[in-house]
């Protein structure tokens, strides 16, 4: 615990990831002092942020001794239980996003019901106890369909494509409960970053394109490459609508598919998201600091772009985790490239940081950033 007062506001972060590590860069020029709570002192963002806490997101009383003296409490992570975020607002701490809100990036099968309430465009669904259930849905929208863990799943995990009666089988082997979705024919994922303050003011990122490769992203290219025009403040409309309509407050990230018949939501979060990372370079407001803007109900900043092209790349974990002895090669190859790396050690397919380029020409972009993402992670050249 620190001795100091406090200078500005304090926003308390629960979960100390990546995000909450990228967040402290934009809480320095806004003067805005952050506190995370962490589960060990060497998560990402504990290696970075002075009044780290260390607690159990699970344990009201740790929640509850974490949010004093904070003006706003937000999140890293989904993870929190709904009920204790009801009973830290009840005692009179504001967070933000609230319960009624963050329960539709939490809950898939609620996502589900209040954004085919409200009009949002959604495949198929329905919630499914057993796998004779599942097949039926199956035989009525079609083989193959998807089945999602209604709770915990991201990057790829929780979701099974069922092509067979034994995929099926496979899913509910897993033992968590799970929601049917007709599977959707997509042409691309777009993603839609929108902000939204607990006053109302609304402001929309770009729309974007999002490259995945085994259910994990890859690649974000911003704005999204040969979108209508049309088809993007569409787009807008629909993220800027689901904002409001579940009384977002703070950050929310849209992603879509987009089909030979339309746009259609796939998923919900609402905090900084990987979608956004290109912002920090490439945007006059990064996320991390709108997110803050946001939660503390200040003024939300211009999401307007600082250059015609943005594309920015993860770095997955390889075999190798000595990605240092490389970063001078990139350094001096292209100066500028932005490298952001998250403080996590490596493994294999883990996300340890990404890297962000600005220019004129998408095709350039995408290169210099491929080039640089492979050899940090692999030594290799692209």
């Amino acid at each position: 615990m620190n001795a100091y007062s406090p200078i500005g506001p304090v926003v308390g972060i629960v979960g100390a990831g990546q995000l909450a590590r990228m967040t402290q860069q934009a809480a320095i020029a806004l003067g805005v002092e952050l506190r995370v709570l962490a589960n060990a002192p060497g998560e990402s963002a504990a290696r970075v942020i002075v009044d780290t806490r260390i607690g159990d997101y699970r344990d009201l009383a740790d929640l509850r001794e974490f949010g004093k003296g904070c003006d706003a409490i937000t999140f890293d992570h989904e993870h929190v239980p709904t009920e204790h975020i009801r009973a830290l607002a009840a005692g009179g701490l504001q967070v933000h996003p609230g319960a009624d809100a963050l329960v539709h990036a939490q809950d898939k099968a609620v996502m589900r019901e209040r954004l085919t309430a409200i009009g949002a465009p959604c495949p198929a669904w329905a919630r499914v106890s057993d796998a004779a259930e599942a097949v039926a849905f199956a035989q009525e929208h079609g083989w193959p369909f998807v089945l999602k863990a209604i709770r915990g799943g991201y990057d790829g995990r929780g979701v099974w494509v069922c092509r067979t009666e034994a995929d099926v089988t496979e899913a509910f082997a897993a033992g968590v409960p799970l929601m049917a979705e007709a599977f959707v024919p997509f042409e691309r994922e777009l993603a839609v970053l929108v902000a939204r303050s607990p006053h109302g003011q609304g402001v929309s990122y770009p729309v974007v394109e999002t490259v995945q490769q085994d259910g994990i992203c890859v690649e974000v290219l911003a704005p999204a490459p040969g979108l209508d025009p049309e088809e993007a403040a569409q787009a807008q409309r629909v993220a800027l609508n689901i904002a409001h309509e579940l009384g977002v407050t703070g950050l929310l990230a849209v992603e879509m598919f987009q089909t030979a018949g339309g746009l259609v939501v796939n998923e919900l979060a609402m905090r900084p998201h990987n979608s956004g990372h290109w912002t920090i370079e490439g945007a006059r407001t990064s996320q991390f600091e709108q997110h803050l803007r946001a939660v503390l109900d200040l003024p939300l900043g211009s999401p307007s772009m600082t250059a015609p092209v943005v594309v920015m790349a993860n770095l997955l974990g390889g075999d190798d985790p000595d990605l240092f002895k490389r970063y001078e090669h990139v350094m001096a190859h292209d100066p500028g490239v932005k490298v952001h790396f998250y403080g996590k050690e490596v493994r294999p397919g883990r996300k340890i940081g990404h890297v962000t380029v600005t220019g004129d020409d998408l095709d350039s972009c995408r290169a210099r950033a491929r080039h640089a993402a492979v050899h940090l992670t692999t030594g290799e050249y692209a």
